[in-house]
């Protein structure tokens, strides 16, 4: 196979995985802020108002449906970027963990700058 037929895969798992951290990035924010306002609901609900909502029941509900986007794109980053099975569990983590998809974040971004060229090396001796 010629060299410049070779780029292109090598062009395209680039760009997929650049893709799929941001969309994971976007949802690392979106979950973190949607568990910050549950967290929120919570206290108030139990703490300060006797078991009745305060926000809404809304925000449960929109948390838990923002949670599985969140998962599928935790899923689909990992399974791209061939990472072991304790950084799935770390990501997932983060959904659930008040403040955690933001540490998470930071971290997932440092692990895909590191392996990045590693998955682009393994694509490119595929294609030769």
């Amino acid at each position: 196979m010629s060299t410049s037929r070779a780029v292109e895969p090598v062009a395209q798992a680039g760009r997929k995985a650049r893709s799929a951290f941001a969309y994971y990035r976007a949802m690392a924010f979106v979950t973190g802020a949607m568990l910050l306002v549950l967290t929120l609901e919570m206290v108030l609900k139990y703490v300060f108002n006797g078991g009745t909502p305060v926000i809404g029941t809304w925000v449960a509900i929109v948390h838990g449906w923002i949670y599985v986007v969140y998962i599928v794109t935790v899923f689909n980053l990992w399974s791209l970027m061939r990472w072991d099975f304790g950084r799935i569990v770390a990501l997932v983590a983060g959904g659930v963990v008040p403040v955690l998809s933001f540490v998470m974040e930071r971290r997932a971004h440092g692990w895909f700058e590191a392996d990045l060229p590693a998955l682009l090396a393994r694509t490119a001796d595929r294609a030769r």
